[in-house]
């Protein structure tokens, strides 16, 4: 454990020494006999330092309070406070953490702590802002309060052993806009929008003019000795599978978190609705090596479950291996269903390789490909060429953006359907595609 001194010079007491510095040395120059005045005088001036951190007060308590659960992207705050044993507050009274730095902010933050409530208290905020999914802990805390003459300060630090759950942004799944939607499918809105378009028996009912002819129930009709048309509803229970490359395209980061984080999020919400719909889902990640598959979930308050394993989606450095990734899961398939892959690439040849597992697993299961729009990219190749480096990186920039629309032009001749995007909108175009697959009857 390093040490901490309990009395420390502050800023202002070293620029007062150094300042006195050149005065002693004229002293000692032109007055030798004088010399004793510069070694009284630091010593004067290492007096004030103590006395003036004598002065900063005693602390009595502090501590350091952090929520259990929060979610990537969304503000963390650290709440620091504590009292003092007089009422007199320090001249200025700081902090300092050292965290994981999935937290954010690299790993430390600095905090400047005012007046709190109650007489002689003090309290300050951090609001960090958490970078990756996993287990975030705190390290070690520090004060630090400086004396009313500012040239001395008392310090103390503690270890801290606080865990911070970071979970995958499901702000999607609690906007106002999905749960209104839910709502009105709930009470049958979407449901009789979809009859007569699926393939599962709902009723009978007699037939009427501007009714498609396709839907005469020529059995029942005879019986009847009148005309009946068979109403039906959408397919449910269908399987559903949201798949995660968790590989170095991945993890590179798009406004600030990482695209598997953006991928999260974007499928949690597609999943909580597809549960609302009685279909069934399931997890899978995987990176050089397959990774665990979660058992098809089909009811939302199993949806905790899918957020666990989504949250214990790892980070990796290295490129996926699709081959083995996509065998793994064909093999944990029973029946038809529909694959949804979250993926992205930067190099022509192991994409190849990406398309050619896909186009296996495409003649067994419906496949969609999504993958979020390098902005970055497409700014190199909007920037205008006002010189020579601008010119060679905007080049270059549509080099690889003409690959990329290649390989995603070769997927969707496979017949996978890609969605490209930005990540604001991966989320509803993905939710859009859903219904469109589930009112064409297209996995089953």
């Amino acid at each position: 454990m390093p040490l901490v001194l309990p009395f420390v010079p502050t800023e202002r007491a070293a620029w007062l020494a150094a300042a006195l510095a050149p005065v002693a040395l004229v002293i000692a120059a032109s007055t030798p006999g004088a010399w004793v005045v510069a070694p009284i005088a630091a010593g004067a001036l290492l007096v004030l330092v103590l006395l003036d951190g004598w002065m900063a007060g005693r602390l009595v308590d502090w501590d350091i309070t952090v929520p259990a659960d929060t979610e990537v992207g969304e503000p963390l705050e650290m709440i620091i406070s504590g009292s003092f044993a007089s009422a007199a507050m320090p001249q200025r009274i700081e902090a300092a953490l050292a965290f994981d730095p999935r937290l954010g902010g690299g790993g430390r933050a600095e905090v400047r702590l005012g007046a709190g409530d109650g007489v002689g208290s003090f309290a300050g905020t951090h609001s960090a802002v958490p970078v990756r999914r996993g287990t975030g802990r705190l390290f070690r805390g520090w004060m630090r309060w400086v004396g009313p003459l500012g040239l001395g300060a008392r310090q103390t630090q503690r270890e801290l052993d606080q865990e911070v759950r970071i979970w995958p942004d499901l702000s999607p799944v609690r906007s106002r806009d999905l749960q209104t939607f839910l709502r009105n499918a709930q009470y049958g809105l979407i449901a009789r929008r979809l009859r007569g378009e699926g393939s599962q028996f709902e009723a009978l009912s007699e037939y009427q003019p501007g009714m498609d002819r396709r839907w005469i129930d020529w059995k029942a009709s005879a019986r009847h000795t009148r005309l009946y048309a068979r109403e039906n509803e959408a397919e449910r229970n269908n399987q559903i599978v949201f798949a995660f490359d968790c590989g170095q395209a991945m993890c590179e980061p798009v406004d600030g978190l990482p695209r598997i984080d953006r991928a999260v999020s974007a499928a949690l919400t597609c999943a909580y609705v597809a549960l609302k719909g009685g279909d069934r889902v399931a997890l899978f990640g995987f990176a050089q090596r397959p990774g665990p598959m979660t058992p098809f979930i089909a009811e939302t308050r199993a949806f905790p479950r899918l957020q666990r394993a989504a949250a214990s989606l790892d980070y990796h450095s290295a490129e996926p291996n699709f081959t083995l990734a996509m065998a793994h899961l064909t093999g944990k398939l029973k029946r038809r269903s529909m694959i949804v892959l979250f993926s992205d690439f930067t190099d022509p040849t192991a994409a190849e390789l990406m398309v050619e597992s896909l186009g296996r697993l495409v003649r067994h299961h419906l496949v969609l490909f999504v993958t979020i729009a390098d902005s970055e990219i497409e700014a190199f190749v909007e920037a205008a060429p006002t010189d020579l480096t601008t010119l060679a990186r905007s080049v270059t920039a549509d080099t690889l953006a003409r690959q990329r629309a290649l390989v995603l032009e070769r997927l969707r001749q496979l017949g996978i359907d890609v969605i490209e995007a930005p990540w604001r909108k991966i989320g509803p175009q993905l939710i859009d595609r859903y219904f469109e697959v589930k009112r064409h009857e297209a996995i089953g």
